[in-house]
């Protein structure tokens, strides 16, 4: 099998690791705009079956050509490219998925459905932690049961050492950890789908130690369309992210007080956007390189199974790998996004044409996969 993944950040870096190890993927290509430098844990398989190549997606012909020499594409790219790229894989005659977040765009992708189904093609949109992992746990729980009445999900990336103010260390973008915290979210309340202020609802989440007790609040993207797929056949259903207690309050008086506004205003005689400058200023000290992180993960699933409650829960603690200096989160997404593409190219993703992770991926094997990587998934039964 041979693959092409666009975009040779931290999350394509990540899948590339994934699938360069395995014994039945004969090539992996790495694309990207800037290739510069693999980072330390690919530079081992340079010259053999990993490949850095320069690739501009903008350039639809040049990425087309690329495509056609592989069976499946990994997109690691900004989300406002998952469209294009998309319509070039199905015309290449390529599996493909991508990261996501963007629920607007996983439904345009949607319109290519007939065409990838009758090419035989699997097009898995949202497909790294949230959404992703989180939603093929979820539907894994609803399947269990007969009946379900509530879907919580509770998911953060954390600093294994916080400090304060934030307690909170940059894992990815920071531009889309703010747009989260200022968009609204999607839930269900009585079976229809809502809105819900981001930052709104905290409650505490307990782990186990060292982690202890952290805090979920509403935020978007994370949930993807299930919402809108359940909605009038499940009750309750809802996304929160998890953070050391005390982040959410920070963050709201933050963004009452206009810092995270996106309407320019004028500032010592020059026009100036308070988001940009709340970025310039903070993200230098949420940066910490050498600073360890972790990924805490909560689904739980409750309703009836042959006339008696149940509740289905799935627990994932997950930690940056030392030896591979590999983030959690780039494991927990990078590994996740990886793992959908060689299950869509093996042929284990029967599904053909467009879905979203929790209408085509099977969990069972998505989930012994993970734990080839030490991403162990606790599933637990009451």
């Amino acid at each position: 099998m041979k693959f092409l993944i666009l975009g040779g950040g931290a999350q394509g870096s990540a899948a590339a690791f994934d699938l360069v190890r395995r014994d039945s993927v004969e090539r992996v290509v790495v694309a990207d705009a800037k290739p510069g430098n693999p980072r330390p844990f690919l530079r081992p398989w340079l010259g053999g079956k990993l490949d850095f190549v320069h690739l501009d997606a903008q350039d639809h012909g040049a990425v087309r050509e690329v495509m056609e020499e592989v069976d499946a594409v990994v997109c690691g790219l900004p989300y406002f490219f998952n469209l294009p790229m998309t319509e070039l894989a199905v015309e290449s005659g390529c599996h493909y998925c991508d990261l996501g977040g963007n629920t607007e765009i996983v439904e345009h992708q949607k319109t290519l459905h007939a065409e990838a189904r009758d090419r035989g093609l699997s097009v898995i949109p949202d497909c790294g932690l949230a959404p992703g992992m989180v939603n093929i746990l979820a539907q894994a729980g609803i399947d269990e049961m007969d009946q379900t009445r509530s879907v919580k999900i509770r998911v953060g990336g954390l600093p294994q050492n916080p400090k304060p103010p934030l307690n909170y260390q940059i894992v990815y973008s920071m531009h889309g950890v703010l747009d989260y915290y200022t968009t609204l979210s999607i839930a269900l309340e009585d079976g229809r789908v809502v809105k819900k202020e981001a930052l709104s609802e905290v409650e505490p989440v307990v782990f186990d130690e060292p982690v202890g007790e952290l805090e979920a609040f509403h935020t978007a993207g994370g949930i993807s369309t299930m919402p809108y797929r359940y909605q009038g056949k499940i009750p309750h259903m809802e996304y929160k992210t998890l953070r050391y207690p005390g982040h959410a309050h920070i963050m709201w008086a933050i963004r009452e007080l206009g810092l995270l506004s996106l309407e320019p205003v004028q500032s010592g005689g020059q026009t100036v956007v308070p988001r940009d400058v709340f970025i310039d200023v903070v993200s230098p000290r949420l940066r910490n390189p050498e600073g360890n992180d972790l990924v805490a993960l909560r689904v739980k699933v409750a309703g009836e199974t042959d006339g008696k409650e149940r509740t289905v829960t799935y627990d994932l603690l997950d930690y940056y790998d030392a030896e591979n200096r590999i983030t959690a989160m780039m494991r927990t997404t990078g590994y996740s996004l990886a793992i959908t593409s060689l299950m869509q190219a093996d042929g284990r993703v029967e599904k053909k044409g467009v879905h979203t992770p929790d209408e085509a991926m099977p969990a069972e094997p998505y989930i012994a996969e993970l734990a080839k990587h030490g991403i162990d998934i606790r599933r637990t039964v009451s």
